[in-house]
């Protein structure tokens, strides 16, 4: 531990495809921006313009934000004329449902492990 600092690692492997996918959603997902960027596209398709209008930032600092989100599976984009209208990637959001959802299952199967158990131990 020199500088009494930790040098161990989190993970030895090699990132998987999916882990390279989860982690890429993961760093998009922890910029507030971003979030909110999501979270307006919930509501349906919106060019960066009208994006921009309700953020603290300017058109070019959302398109860079954007590209951040297409590029973790987030949203996708079409042009129509000259802009791009950019809308929730349903793919993309399934695979992070997915593996959300696996800590869930996690939670749930511990759970009835310990009511089972309870219920063993005091019938």
């Amino acid at each position: 531990m020199p500088n009494g600092r930790s040098t161990r690692t989190v993970s030895q492997d090699a990132p998987t495809e999916s882990s390279v996918q989860t982690d890429a959603v993961l760093d998009a997902l922890g910029d507030r921006t971003r979030r909110a960027i999501l979270e307006q596209l919930l509501t349906g398709p919106r060019p960066v313009v009208e994006i921009a209008r309700s953020l603290p930032v300017g058109r070019p600092a959302v398109s860079q934000h954007l590209k951040v989100l297409k590029a973790a599976g987030l949203v996708t984009d079409r042009r129509e004329g000259t802009r791009r209208r950019y809308e929730v990637d349903p793919v993309g959001i399934g695979l992070m449902r997915a593996w959300l959802d696996r800590f869930w299952d996690r939670a749930l199967e511990a759970y009835k492990s310990a009511v089972d158990q309870a219920e063993d131990e005091h019938p």
